[in-house]
C-alpha cells in the first residue's frame, strides 16, 4: 500500500487527530478570553486578489483553478491567468482583509478576528511542511495603537504556555528599523527588498556570507561594513537597550516615534504576562510578506530550528480593497509545526476522560447485544467514552490496540460465561 502523502497532502491517524483537537481547543478557547471572535472565509478566492503584490514568494505558489463554461477558451489563451479566474488561499490574512473591507460597517471596532482553516501552497513538502496545512490566526482591526501588538503577543504566548511550551522566545523587529537601517548603509529604496532577502538569509549564511551577498548587489565593502556594524553595536544588549543603542547610531535615520514604539511594546508584555516570555530585539528579523508596514515578530523554538508561527502590523491591505489604509495587526501559528514537535515530544492529551471498550464475541444473540448497547449508555452518562466492538480472530492483538488508544478497561462479553 503506498503510504506515501497525496501530492504534498496526507491523510491523518486518529492518534494525530486527537492531539489536534485538543490543541485547537486550547487555542479557542484562550484567544476568545482575549476577546476574539471566530469568524470563517472561503478556501476559494479570486485571482486578482490573490496576485495583489502583498503575499511575496507565496503568490509563485496559488493552486489555480482553471475557469467554467462559457469563460473557459483554450483557443484564445495566452497566458495561466487566461484560463484560471480564481485559486486556493494560501494564507488567511489576505481573505480576512477582503472580509473586513465588505463587512466593516457590521462589525464592532475594533475588530478582533480569530480564523482558524486550511490554506494552500504549491512548494515542495519537508518536514513540518505540506501543500495544505492549518493556520491559526489572530488579527486585530481598527486599533492604530502598540496595545494590539501587546494583546497579540501575549495572547500567543498563554497559548504556548498552556500547550506546555517553556523555553519559547518572541523575536521582534519593524520594518521601518529595517529601511532605516538600509538607508544608513546607502541603498536607494528600490534596493531594499532585495537587501532584505539577503538580511532573512543571516541565521544560515552568517555575517560573512551577508557581506558577501551585499558586494555582489553593488554594495561598496564600506557602505557593507557600515551596515554589517550596527549589529557589533547592539552585541550583549537586549530589549529596550539595544534598540536605544540601534537608534542612536543611525544617524538620524530612525525616528523617536517609531524606536518609543517598540520599547513601549516591550515594556507592557514584560509587565502585563503571566507566563516567561523571552521577547528579543531582532534587527536581522525580516518577514517574507511584502504587506508588513511596522513591528513584526516570530516565535522561535529550539526543538525546531525554523519559526513556528508570525506576524506584524499591516495597515496598508485593507485600503487595497477600500481605498484607505486601516490599522490591522495578526498574529499566526505554524500549527503543523507545533503539532509537530508535540508529537516529537511524546504530546499526550490531558485530563481525557475514562476510556471503555466492550467486546462481544462473534455471533452474540440480539437479546444480549441490546443488554450490553444498554450498559454501555450506562457509561456514557457518566462521561465515559465506551467503543463497542465485535471480536477479531486475533483478540490479544485487538485488545493490544485498544490499550496503545488508551481504553484502560476492555470488557468481554459472551453469549454463556466462560467455564472456569
Amino acid at each position: 500500500m503506498n503510504k506515501k502523502p497525496v501530492n504534498g497532502m496526507r491523510d491523518i491517524l486518529p492518534k494525530e487527530m486527537e492531539i489536534r483537537q485538543y490543541v485547537l481547543s486550547v487555542i479557542r478557547k484562550t484567544y476568545q478570553e482575549f476577546g476574539f471572535t471566530e469568524m470563517e472565509t472561503p478556501i476559494v478566492e479570486s485571482m486578482e486578489n490573490l496576485q495583489g503584490k502583498q503575499g511575496g514568494e507565496n503568490e509563485k505558489l496559488i493552486f489555480k483553478i482553471m475557469k467554467r463554461g462559457d469563460k473557459f477558451d483554450l483557443s484564445r489563451a495566452q497566458t495561466e491567468n487566461d484560463l484560471a479566474d480564481s485559486g486556493l488561499r494560501y494564507d488567511l490574512t489576505m481573505p480576512l482583509s477582503r472580509y473586513f473591507a465588505n463587512h466593516q460597517t457590521e462589525l464592532q471596532k475594533p475588530f478582533k478576528a480569530l480564523q482558524i482553516g486550511p490554506v494552500f501552497r504549491a512548494e515542495r513538502p519537508q518536514k513540518g511542511r505540506f501543500r495544505e496545512f492549518y493556520q491559526c490566526d489572530i488579527d486585530i482591526f481598527g486599533d492604530a495603537t502598540n496595545l494590539a501588538e501587546t494583546e497579540l503577543i501575549l495572547a500567543m504566548s498563554t497559548v504556548l504556555s498552556r500547550l506546555g511550551f517553556r523555553h519559547f522566545q518572541i523575536r521582534i523587529n519593524d520594518r521601518r528599523i529595517l529601511k532605516a537601517m538600509a538607508a544608513f548603509s546607502g541603498l536607494q529604496e528600490d534596493q531594499y527588498d532585495e537587501m532584505f532577502i539577503i538580511l532573512d538569509k543571516m541565521d544560515k549564511i552568517g555575517l560573512s556570507g551577508v557581506r558577501e551577498e551585499l558586494l555582489e548587489m553593488g554594495l561598496t565593502e564600506e557602505n557593507a561594513d557600515r551596515y554589517l556594524n550596527l549589529f557589533d553595536i547592539i552585541e550583549g544588549k537586549t530589549g529596550t537597550d539595544a534598540v536605544d543603542a540601534m537608534k542612536a547610531n543611525l544617524d538620524g535615520k530612525l525616528t523617536d516615534e517609531v524606536a518609543e514604539n517598540l520599547k513601549q511594546i516591550f515594556t507592557m508584555v514584560s509587565a502585563a504576562s503571566e507566563v516567561p516570555v523571552e521577547l528579543i530585539f531582532d534587527p536581522t528579523l525580516v518577514r517574507g510578506m511584502g504587506y508588513y508596514t511596522g513591528p513584526i515578530f516570530e516565535i522561535a523554538v529550539p526543538e525546531f530550528q525554523s519559526a513556528m508561527g508570525g506576524g506584524g502590523r499591516y495597515d496598508e491591505m485593507v485600503g487595497k480593497f477600500v481605498g484607505q489604509s486601516t490599522p490591522a495587526c495578526g498574529f499566526s501559528i505554524g500549527f503543523e509545526r507545533m503539532i509537530s514537535i508535540l508529537l516529537e515530544n511524546g504530546f499526550t492529551v490531558p485530563g481525557s476522560e475514562k476510556r471503555i471498550a466492550f467486546l462481544m464475541e462473534k455471533g452474540l444473540s440480539p437479546e444480549k447485544t441490546a443488554d450490553v448497547l444498554r450498559l454501555a449508555q450506562e457509561e456514557r452518562k457518566t462521561g465515559a467514552r465506551v467503543l463497542t466492538a465485535v471480536m477479531i480472530k486475533n483478540k490479544k492483538f485487538q485488545k493490544e490496540q485498544l490499550k496503545a488508544e488508551g481504553y484502560e478497561e476492555i470488557r468481554e462479553f459472551y453469549e454463556r460465561p466462560l467455564e472456569g
